[in-house]
């Protein structure tokens, strides 16, 4: 039957291919597609992405459908939409390449689980799909196959495993199709005792320092109620789980799951842990049934987190509109966030529909948080909406909000942050037809700082909208779904941020909903501040003012969301390599290389990325000797410094997933299969071309050794690194650090702003939390 409610982006290559092949044409094509999947809000395209799709028939080998399909995945369309669409258009054959794809698409229904056992015990994981007749499973340890492991369990002796983890992943396939399930590692621990932990997990083995947190925010009505606790020792344990003091009929495993949960699944739930020699209890969780909210359960954690013309009718319009989405997770001296990264990705897309040039960075220091500000002021102008989206750590003193980056200090001051009543001051100045602030961070008091910052008063312009995700002094929350994590005030956000009401009763039903979230209550609530004294709306139509200004703001915005193009790299020995690109955010680059061709009489034939510049070295004159520890490339007589936040684990990978992004399905659509995948951040702190090479390896039938070539590859500056962001002058006093920070890199005529180890902190410094 296939599974249909899976997204776009499992499509395969072939598929995707024939698609386009069918679709790129101007009759029941390509924008009959987009007309169709635009009935729902969520997956209209603006004019500006369907024009972007159009100009691909310019590029070689360019596909206005795969990029419409790219669109679509980013929005979570899925399967069963995408063939309700071709129905309509009446495409026989698109639908039928597409249920044929799904009748043959493989779904893994069971995934591995992750376990830590005791030294001498046997430990089976499990992997179950759902696809074609005839499956076939593989299991590897590493990147080896595992000798005779071809069924849907795998049982390993751990007597045979070292001291390290070991790392499985299944394959099923069914002829050239396949799929492979998720990592699982053996962890084997000594025990000492009959029974060692008794301790609660929450999902995906994160361990709870307190077990009681597993369960402190309840899963909705219809959710699958889980809970689960693991011990090890000899023998092997057994469990009994109870609720209410009571045995809980058939559950006697580690994981306790109960689907389509009510509230009749509501009361204390605890477990007990047993073997021959001993037994222990868990401790108790509470658990309550919420309300119906999301729609797919998870654990939950804490983060800290000018007047244009009117129309006859009364219509209100924009000259533009421009959003800056900033979101700091990896902090040098703080608690880690996550939701930043998902909240950026959601807003982005659902922005970029209401024909807002977007730009969206991840991770940035005070420097570059600074010059993208400035960039974005550049870039207002009379009647302009301008909406800047901030999530990360941040605080609230004297009536002033503070945005912390990530390499503030572990005792910081406002000396170290930005003040966001200051970047409005300077946004005012601009004459804008709308000002919007909304900041997804905590607002505790910062006693490690009391400085007043000398802050002008506002102007009085009646079109100011601030939507703080929660109250002064209150902390801001997460929402964990695996690898995933929602902040609450962007979970409610996106049900309402398409629809055509007046800014300020949209966020008014935004803090509503908030409201009926029961586990939150009394803890974040929405503050919505606003001095709008039009119906404004982000729905609102733009009527460019037909300047010179206008048509520079367009031409720069392109400009920096432009990947490099596709290259085919011949090497000597007759192999031809494909490189491309895929961008995730503004300052992030997934680049894949895949092997198009090779001559016969080679057997095996790889290329990967090496010399990515990051940092750790620094070298001198055209000898390029070693000097310091931040990368510099050099040419003679000057030094040109440059750092990537590169991991050498997330490069040349076999998945997309493997790269480190828990959002690769959204970029990997357009990626071809069979490549090598490697994950390049922060390209804002480039500051000269990115170059590097491609070093392919390859063996000739009947030789045990490997061959190597090389190729340097110069890709210019990609994404947001033309915007020389890392070029900013020294931070500016606290008093004014925006009115004097230098321009745009384009001059004042025209703005250069384009659209597209954890130290325990201070009891006093705000921080984020987790449940």
């Amino acid at each position: 039957m296939g599974d249909w409610s899976m997204p776009i982006s499992s499509l395969n290559e072939e598929v995707l291919a024939r698609l386009c092949e069918l679709l790129d044409n101007a009759g029941r094509g390509w924008r009959k597609l987009a007309e169709m999947a635009g009935l729902e809000k969520r997956f209209k395209c603006s004019a500006e992405e369907l024009e972007m799709c159009s100009l691909k028939v310019l590029e070689p080998h360019g596909s206005p459908t795969q990029c419409l399909l790219q669109l679509l995945a980013e929005r979570d369309c899925s399967l069963k939409y995408l063939l309700g669409c071709l129905e309509r258009m009446g495409h026989t054959q698109a639908c039928q390449v597409l249920s044929t794809a799904v009748q043959d698409m493989i779904h893994i229904t069971v995934q591995p689980e992750s376990q830590v056992v005791t030294e001498g015990t046997r430990v089976c994981l499990t992997c179950w799909a759902a696809g074609p007749p005839g499956l076939v499973y593989q299991w590897f340890c590493g990147k080896s196959e595992v000798p005779g492991a071809t069924a849907p369990e795998l049982v390993i002796d751990t007597a045979t495993l070292l001291g390290e983890p070991e790392w499985y992943i299944c394959r099923v396939s069914s002829g050239a199709t396949f799929a492979f399930s998720r990592w699982a590692h053996i962890q084997v621990e000594r025990s000492s005792s009959p029974i060692s932990g008794g301790q609660w997990l929450l999902p995906h083995h994160d361990r709870a320092a307190d077990p009681a947190a597993a369960a402190a925010l309840p899963p909705a009505e219809g959710d699958t109620l889980a809970l689960e606790c693991r011990a090890i020792g000899n023998p092997p344990p057994q469990y009994q789980w109870y609720r209410n003091w009571c045995p809980v009929e058939g559950a006697q495993a580690p994981q306790l799951q109960v689907k389509l949960a009510t509230t009749a699944e509501r009361g204390s739930y605890s477990c007990h842990v047993f073997n021959l020699f001993h037994e222990v209890w868990s401790r108790e969780v509470n658990v309550e049934i919420g309300p119906r909210l999301f729609t797919s359960g998870g654990s939950w954690q804490e983060g800290n987190r000018g007047s244009p013309e009117c129309s006859s009718s009364g219509q209100l319009y924009a000259t533009d509109k421009v959003a800056l989405l900033m979101g700091n997770m990896h902090y040098l001296h703080h608690k880690q966030l996550k939701a930043p990264m998902v909240d950026v990705h959601a807003l982005s897309a659902l922005l970029r529909q209401l024909d807002f040039k977007v730009v969206s960075l991840l991770d940035l220091r005070k420097a570059e948080m600074q010059r993208a500000v400035n960039e974005f002021l550049l870039l207002l102008d009379k009647g302009v909406y301008g909406l800047l989206y901030y999530a990360g750590h941040g605080y609230e003193n004297f009536g002033n909000s503070f945005m912390v980056p990530i390499d503030a200090p572990s005792s910081y001051t406002s000396a170290h942050c930005l003040c966001v009543q200051q970047v409005l001051q300077s946004m005012q100045q601009r004459h804008t037809g709308l000002n919007i602030f909304l900041l997804d961070m905590c607002r505790k008091r910062n006693l490690n700082d009391d400085v007043i910052p000398q802050v002008e008063a506002l102007q009085v312009t009646a079109n100011i909208v601030f939507g703080y995700a929660t109250c002064a002094d209150a902390e801001a929350y997460e929402l964990s779904q695996g690898e995933l994590s929602n902040g609450i005030f962007v979970t409610f956000l996106k049900r309402w941020l398409l629809e055509d009401e007046k800014i300020t009763v949209l966020l008014d039903k935004v803090a509503e909903d908030m409201g009926t979230l029961e586990i939150t209550r009394g803890r974040q609530a929405l503050e919505l501040r606003s001095n709008l004294s039009e119906r404004r709306a982000l729905t609102d139509p733009i009527l460019p003012p037909g300047r010179d200004e206008s048509s520079a703001r367009n031409l720069q915005w392109a400009k920096a969301h432009v990947l490099p193009e596709s290259q085919h790299l011949r090497f000597d020995c007759g192999a031809t390599v494909q490189l491309g690109f895929a961008a995730e955010f503004s300052n992030i680059m997934i680049i894949y290389t895949r092997v198009l061709g090779t001559p016969r009489d080679i057997a095996k034939c790889e290329a990967k990325l090496t010399d990515i510049p990051q940092v750790g070295e620094c070298y001198q004159d055209d000898a390029r000797e070693k000097v310091g520890t931040i990368v510099v490339a050099s040419t003679a007589g000057c030094c040109l410094w440059q750092e990537l936040d590169v991991d050498l684990k997330y490069t040349n990978k076999e998945s997309p997933e493997e790269v480190g992004s828990p959002l690769a399905p959204t970029w990997s659509l357009g990626c071809p299969s069979c490549c090598l995948y490697s994950r390049l951040c922060g390209l804002q702190k480039l500051r000269q071309e990115l170059v590097f090479t491609v070093c392919l390896q390859y063996r000739y039938h009947g030789m045990d050794d490997f061959m190597e070539e090389r190729q340097k590859v110069n890709v210019g500056k990609p994404l947001i690194a033309k915007l020389n962001l890392q070029l900013a002058a020294s931070p500016s006093p606290p008093s004014s650090p925006l009115s004097t920070s230098p321009l745009g890199s384009w001059g004042a005529t025209s703005s250069s702003w384009v659209n597209t180890p954890e130290e325990n902190l201070s009891p006093e410094v705000p921080s984020s939390y987790t449940l």
